[in-house]
C-alpha cells in the first residue's frame, strides 16, 4: 500500500478535488451502512411479525440508495475533474520539462519511448490518483468503523472478521516486490513496444526502399509476444494477489455469520443484532472488495511512476544561466556573431570536435561555414543554439556570451532552417504563423514569395488554406524546405541560420532562392551551413573548417585564388556537380 513518492506527488496537483472525492466516497460507503442498517431493523421486525412499521422502513430503505445514486454521480464528476487536473498538469509539466532538456536529450530517448510515457503513462496516473487512492483512504477509514459497531452489537464476530479482514489488506503485500518486478519489466517491454512501432511507421518509407518490411514486421511479433509474456507473468502475480483477498473476504464473512447464528441460538443478541452482524459483515469487506479493482484500474501508473520520475528529473545538457532582459530576440539591430577560441568535446568521445575556433560574423551581414562531412559545422549551429556548452572559450553575440542570455530568448532570437524540416498537419497558412501567430496575409505571402514558394502554395487546391499531410508529406523535399525558409523569415529574429536549407533544391533554382532570402535578410545577422556551392558564393565572408579548426577566412574569388581546402572543395563541385563535398 506504499505509494510511490511520484504518485503522491502528482496527487498534491489537484488536493481539493481529491479530498471532495474521497468525502464523497466516504459519503456513498455510509450510504452502504445505513441500508445495512434498515435492512437488518425491517428483517427483524418481519420475523417478530410486526409489520406496521415496514413501509416506512423500505420507504427509508429506497431514499437511502436515491441519495446513494446522487453522490455516487456527484463523486465521479469530483473524481474526474480531479484527475482531469493531475493528467494535464502532469503532461504539462513533462512538456515543458521536455523542451527544455532540448534536442541533446532527444538524442538519446526514444520518440516512441518518450510518446508513450506522456501519453498512456500520464492517463495510469489519473485512474491511480483518481479512483485508487480516494478508494484506499476509504478502505483504511471505514472497516475500522464498523468493526467498532460490531464489537458492540457482538463481539464475538470480531474473532472471524479481524484476522480475516488483516489477512484481506496485507496478505498481498507479500507479493509487492514480485509485483513491482513484474510491472516493471511489463512496462519496459510495453514502452519498448511503442518505441518499435511509433519508428516503424516513421520509417515505412526507407522499410520499404530497403527491402525490410518483412524483417520488420517479424521483429515487430516478436517484440508483441515478449509484451505477451510479461504481461502473463504479471497476470500470474496478481491473480495470487487477488485469490488471497477473495479467500480472506469469502473466509470472513462466513465465520462472520457463523458466529452470529451460534450468537442467535444462544441467546446472547437479539434479532435485530443478529441480522445487523450478517448484513454489516458484508459491508464490512466491500470497500477491500472496491479496493482491488481499482487496483487493476490504476496499476499502469504504478508501472509508470519510474519512467515519469526519470523523465521529470532528467537533467539537461545546459543548465539556465542568463538574463532575460539581456536576450537578442529583444534588439532592434542585429548582432555581431563571434565565436573566440571555442573547443568541444562530446561525451565519450576521444578527440575534440571543435578545436580552438574564432571567426567573426559581422552584423548584418552573411557568413558561410563550409567544410568537408565531420569538420565540425552542426557542432557549431548546436553551440549557439546551447544545445550543449564548450568546454573552453566562448560565443558572444555583440559582445555578451550566449549564457549571458536566457535560453529561451536566445533561442527565440535564432530562427533555424535545417535540412530536415518539419510541418504539422495543419493548413499552410497554420504552419507559417507558428513563427508569428500575427502575421498577416499580406506578411505570408511576402515571406513566401522571398522563399521562393508562394507560386506552388496558390497553385494547391485551396491556397494557403490547403491542410498538409502530417510532416508535410504531400509536398515534394524541396517544397517543404522552402515552407520552412519562409516560417523562418516570419519569424523576424535577429539572427537567421540557414543549415543546408537547400539541400533538396536543385542547383539552378537554388542560386535564385539564395539570392531571394539575402536581399529579404537585410536586416538580419545570416549563418548559411552548406556543402553546395551555390548556398555559399555570394556571402560576404566564408569560413573554411577543416578537422575541428578554422581552415581560412574570406571572400569565394579570394578563398579560390589562396588554394588550400576551399580551392579543393570548388574543384570537387566541378567534377561532381551539385556537392562541394561529401
Amino acid at each position: 500500500m506504499i505509494v510511490h513518492p511520484e504518485l503522491r506527488r502528482a496527487a498534491r496537483r489537484a488536493r481539493r478535488p481529491l479530498f471532495a472525492a474521497t468525502v464523497l466516497h466516504g459519503a456513498v460507503t455510509l450510504t452502504h451502512l445505513a441500508q445495512a442498517a434498515l435492512l437488518a431493523l425491517a428483517l427483524a421486525r418481519l420475523a417478530a411479525g410486526h409489520t406496521g412499521s415496514l413501509a416506512w422502513l423500505l420507504a427509508a430503505v429506497l431514499a437511502v440508495v436515491a441519495v446513494r445514486a446522487a453522490l455516487g454521480t456527484w463523486q465521479r464528476r469530483t473524481a474526474t475533474r480531479a484527475g482531469a487536473e493531475v493528467r494535464v498538469g502532469l503532461r504539462d509539466e513533462l512538456l515543458a520539462h521536455l523542451g527544455g532538456l532540448g534536442p541533446a536529450y532527444l538524442t538519446t530517448a526514444r520518440a516512441g519511448a518518450v510518446r508513450t510515457t506522456l501519453v498512456d503513462g500520464v492517463e495510469g496516473v489519473d485512474a491511480y490518483v483518481s479512483r485508487y487512492l480516494p478508494q484506499l483512504l476509504v478502505t483504511l477509514t471505514v472497516p475500522p468503523l464498523v468493526l467498532t459497531a460490531l464489537a458492540v452489537v457482538e463481539p464475538a464476530v470480531l474473532l472471524g472478521l479481524v484476522p480475516a479482514l488483516l489477512l484481506a489488506l496485507f496478505g498481498p503485500r507479500a507479493w509487492d516486490r514480485l509485483l513491482a518486478a513484474r510491472g516493471k519489466e511489463h512496462w519496459d517491454t510495453y514502452e519498448g513496444l511503442g518505441a518499435d512501432y511509433l519508428e516503424a511507421l516513421q520509417g515505412m518509407p526507407a522499410l520499404r526502399a530497403a527491402g525490410a518490411v518483412g524483417r520488420t514486421r517479424a521483429r515487430l511479433e516478436e517484440r508483441s509476444a515478449a509484451l505477451h509474456r510479461a504481461t502473463v507473468a504479471k497476470l500470474r502475480v496478481s491473480l495470487v494477489d487477488t485469490g488471497i483477498t477473495d479467500l480472506a473476504i469469502q473466509g470472513g464473512t462466513a465465520a462472520a455469520a457463523l458466529l452470529a447464528c451460534w450468537s442467535a441460538v444462544s441467546g446472547s443478541t437479539t434479532a435485530t443484532g443478529t441480522y445487523l452482524v450478517l448484513l454489516l459483515a458484508s459491508e464490512c469487506f466491500r470497500p477491500v472488495r472496491d479496493l482491488a479493482r481499482e487496483w487493476h484500474a490504476g496499476y499502469l501508473g504504478v508501472s509508470a511512476a519510474d519512467g515519469i520520475a526519470a523523465l521529470r528529473t532528467a537533467e539537461p545538457s545546459v543548465r539556465e544561466t542568463g538574463d532575460v532582459q539581456a536576450a537578442p530576440a529583444h534588439r532592434s539591430t542585429p548582432p555581431e556573431l563571434r565565436f573566440e577560441n571555442v573547443w568541444f568535446t562530446y561525451d565519450g568521445v576521444a578527440e575534440p570536435t571543435v578545436r580552438g575556433v574564432s571567426f567573426t560574423a559581422p552584423a548584418g551581414r552573411t557568413t558561410a561555414i563550409v567544410g568537408p562531412s565531420g569538420a565540425g559545422k552542426s557542432t557549431l549551429l548546436a553551440l549557439l543554439l546551447r544545445h550543449h556548452d564548450p568546454q573552453a572559450g566562448r560565443i558572444a553575440l555583440d559582445g555578451r556570451g550566449t549564457t549571458e542570455h536566457s535560453l529561451d530568448a536566445l533561442r527565440r532570437g535564432i530562427a533555424v532552417v535545417s535540412q530536415d524540416t518539419y510541418l504539422f498537419h495543419a493548413t499552410v497558412a497554420d504552419n507559417l504563423r507558428m513563427a508569428r501567430p500575427g502575421a498577416t496575409d499580406d506578411e505570408l505571402t511576402a515571406a513566401a514569395r522571398a522563399a521562393g514558394v508562394h507560386d506552388e502554395i496558390a497553385a494547391l487546391p485551396d491556397g494557403y488554406a490547403t491542410v498538409l499531410g502530417e510532416r508535410g508529406a504531400t509536398l515534394s523535399g524541396g517544397q517543404r524546405q522552402r515552407l520552412a525558409l519562409a516560417r523562418a523569415l516570419l519569424a523576424d529574429a535577429p539572427v537567421l541560420v540557414l543549415d543546408e536549407a537547400t539541400s533538396a533544391v536543385d542547383e539552378r533554382r537554388e542560386a535564385d532562392i539564395v539570392r531571394e532570402l539575402l536581399k529579404a535578410a537585410g536586416h538580419r545577422t545570416v549563418l548559411v551551413i552548406a556543402h553546395r556551392l551555390a548556398a555559399v558564393r555570394h556571402a560576404d565572408r566564408i569560413v573554411v573548417l577543416d578537422g575541428g579548426r578554422v581552415d581560412a577566412v574570406g571572400d569565394h574569388a579570394g578563398l579560390v585564388d589562396a588554394g588550400g581546402v576551399y580551392a579543393r572543395l570548388v574543384e570537387a563541385g566541378r567534377t561532381h556537380p551539385g556537392e562541394l563535398a561529401a
